[in-house]
C-alpha cells in the first residue's frame, strides 16, 4: 500500500497492510440505483439541506444556502494556484441536478451518483446492508492483483493507445479535448475492468473510503486489522484542516481520481493516490461503492436484494 513517488507525499510511504476477505461493489453506485434508495426511504442528501451557521462562522446567513460544488471550465489558461477559478459553490446543485438547478439526470442513469456527501454514502450503505470501505480494502482492490503497479492496469498509462479510465485530456482546467469520449462522468462500465473484474476504480469519480485523512501514511503500519479494515492512528481531530482552523470540519480519505485528474494538474489516477475531502462536502465528481466483508466460513456474498 502506498507510493514511494516523491509528488504524491502524502501517500508515502509504501508499507504492508494485512485485510480480511470481502466483496466490493463492481461499479460505482448509479443515479439509477440512488433514486431506487430516495424513492425507498425519503432520504435528502447534504447537499439539500440547508447548512447549519454554527458550522461556518463568520459567513453571512444570506450565503447558507443549500448546494454544491460545481466545475466550470475557464475560457482561457489559468494560474493553477487558485482552485476558486474553476471551482463554484452552486446554490441547488445536488446529485438530481449535478450541474446546478436546470440541469437534469436525463439519458445519466446508468452513471454515477455525484454530490454525495460522507453522510449519505453511508446512509445508503446502510440501507443496502453493506458499508463503505476502508482506504486500504479500496487501494488493495483498485490494484487488481498488480502489487506496485503505478496504474491499476500496470506502468503504461494508455497500454497499445487504448484509454483505460476517464480522465482529462488537454490542458487542465480550460481545454478538454474528450479524446476518450466523454466530457464529465462516463457510464459505469466504459472503461475496461481491473484484475477483479472492477470498473472504474481509476477516474470517473472520487470515492469515499472510512479513513480519517493525515497527509502520511502510518510508519508503523498494523500487520493485520480485524474485520478488514487498515490500522488508523489518526483520528477525526487529526483530519481537520489546518489552514482553516475555525472551521473545524473532519475530513475523510478519497480515492481514485475523477474525470477531472490531468497531467498537467492532477495526477492522481492512480491506485495509491489519495485527498482529503471534508465530510459535509460534496461535488460533481464525487461518488462511492460498497463493500461486504465477508463473515467468517462465508464462501459467497449474501445475495443481493
Amino acid at each position: 500500500m502506498g507510493s514511494e513517488d516523491p509528488k504524491m507525499s502524502d501517500a508515502r510511504p509504501f508499507h504492508r497492510v494485512a485485510l480480511d476477505g470481502f466483496w466490493m461493489d463492481r461499479t460505482e453506485v448509479t443515479n439509477e440505483e440512488f433514486t431506487h434508495f430516495v424513492k425507498a426511504t425519503g432520504y435528502v442528501t447534504v447537499a439539500e439541506r440547508q447548512p447549519d451557521a454554527k458550522d461556518f462562522p463568520g459567513v453571512l446567513s444570506k450565503n447558507l444556502v443549500p448546494g454544491a460544488v460545481v466545475f466550470t471550465p475557464p475560457p482561457t489558461t489559468v494560474p493553477l494556484n487558485d482552485h476558486y477559478v474553476w471551482w463554484s459553490y452552486v446554490q441547488g446543485a445536488n446529485w438530481r441536478h449535478p450541474e446546478g438547478p436546470k440541469s437534469d439526470l436525463k439519458g445519466k442513469e446508468k452513471h454515477p451518483v455525484v454530490h454525495i456527501a460522507y453522510l449519505d454514502a453511508e446512509a445508503y450503505a446502510r440501507w443496502s446492508g453493506k458499508e463503505l470501505p476502508s482506504e486500504a480494502e479500496w487501494e488493495f482492490a483498485a490494484r487488481g492483483g498488480l502489487e506496485g503497479a503505478t496504474y491499476a492496469w500496470g506502468e503504461e498509462f494508455m497500454p497499445g493507445g487504448r484509454f483505460m479510465a476517464n480522465t482529462w485530456q488537454g490542458e487542465f482546467p480550460w481545454q478538454n479535448r474528450v479524446e476518450d469520449g466523454w466530457e464529465g462522468t462516463s457510464p459505469v462500465g466504459a472503461f475496461p475492468e481491473n484484475g477483479y473484474g472492477l470498473l472504474d476504480m481509476i477516474g470517473n469519480v472520487w470515492e469515499w473510503t472510512t479513513d480519517w485523512y493525515r497527509p502520511v501514511h502510518p510508519h508503523n503500519a498494523s500487520p493485520a486489522c480485524c474485520g478488514g479494515h487498515a490500522s488508523r492512528p489518526s483520528g477525526e481531530i487529526d483530519s481537520y484542516d489546518p489552514a482553516m482552523p475555525d472551521i473545524r470540519i473532519p475530513r475523510k480519505v478519497i480515492k481514485g481520481g475523477s474525470h477531472l485528474c490531468a497531467p498537467n494538474y492532477c495526477r492522481r489516477y492512480r491506485p495509491a493516490a489519495r485527498f482529503p475531502e471534508p465530510v459535509d462536502t460534496s461535488a460533481c465528481h464525487l461518488g462511492f461503492r460498497c463493500v461486504i466483508r465477508r463473515p467468517e466460513g462465508a464462501t459467497e456474498p449474501p445475495p443481493r436484494e
